[in-house]
């Protein structure tokens, strides 16, 4: 049970962060911050994503119950949040390089910026978003209950998918200068344009899924009548 557990836990979490693509959209948020910060932002993410991706999974189910909020509402909250951030994204002017550099020097002075990217919106919702968060709760509802052999080798084989997943975001986005170094200035600027829009679409999508499952549960409506 462990190695199949660990097996299904990393690589549904992991198809959905996806690292590699989401490193194009972490360069893209911090090609002006010297390497130095963004190591360090690079270290927040993945603790912050290792942190909410537990939390998902152990506890997630009780809070939403807890908080009587239901996954499709969380989907289509979620969904919202991620649009916005990939419009924003997607739609923010192109400075010069001098003035982008003026801006994140002073802006940087303490380094309050990157602190306060680390989690909004690098870690929540851009890297691990409702969608990720679903899945979590979906796996850690499955889990054995009570305590037993079973119960204890689901938390070691989870956590450590969640812990390999976070060194993966780590790595992927403390290079994501040199991933973007490989195709130039010109593929990343459109890579990372790609990558908003792709997010724009993708919070459409997962809002739409959990609107979807919210429709379907009024007294009139069923498969039929929704679109």
């Amino acid at each position: 049970m462990g190695a199949s557990t660990f097996l299904l836990a990393f690589t549904a979490l992991f198809s959905i962060v996806n690292p590699l693509t989401g490193a194009f959209t972490f360069y893209g948020a911090t090609q002006d911050f010297s390497p130095r910060v963004r190591a360090q932002v690079s270290r927040r993410v993945a603790f912050y994503a290792f942190c909410l991706i537990t939390a998902s999974l152990y506890v997630g189910a009780y809070i939403l119950s807890f908080l009587g909020i239901s996954l499709p509402a969380l989907q289509v909250a979620g969904g919202i949040v991620i649009a916005l951030s990939g419009w924003g994204m997607l739609t923010s002017p192109d400075t010069s390089t001098e003035q982008r550099r003026s801006e994140a020097s002073s802006a940087l002075s303490d380094h309050s910026i990157s602190e306060r990217l680390s989690f909004y919106p690098l870690t929540m919702p851009l890297t691990v978003g409702p969608g990720t968060i679903s899945v979590a709760i979906s796996l850690g509802a499955n889990r054995p209950t009570g305590v037993s052999a079973d119960a204890i080798r689901f938390f070691i084989s989870t956590l450590l998918a969640a812990a390999l997943l976070a060194i993966c975001i780590y790595a992927a986005y403390r290079h994501s200068d040199r991933l973007a170094a490989a195709i130039g200035k010109t593929g990343t600027a459109i890579v990372v344009r790609l990558s908003a829009f792709l997010l724009f679409c993708i919070g459409i999508q997962i809002g739409w899924t959990g609107l979807y499952q919210l429709l379907s549960t009024l007294p009139f409506a069923t498969p039929q009548t929704l679109p």
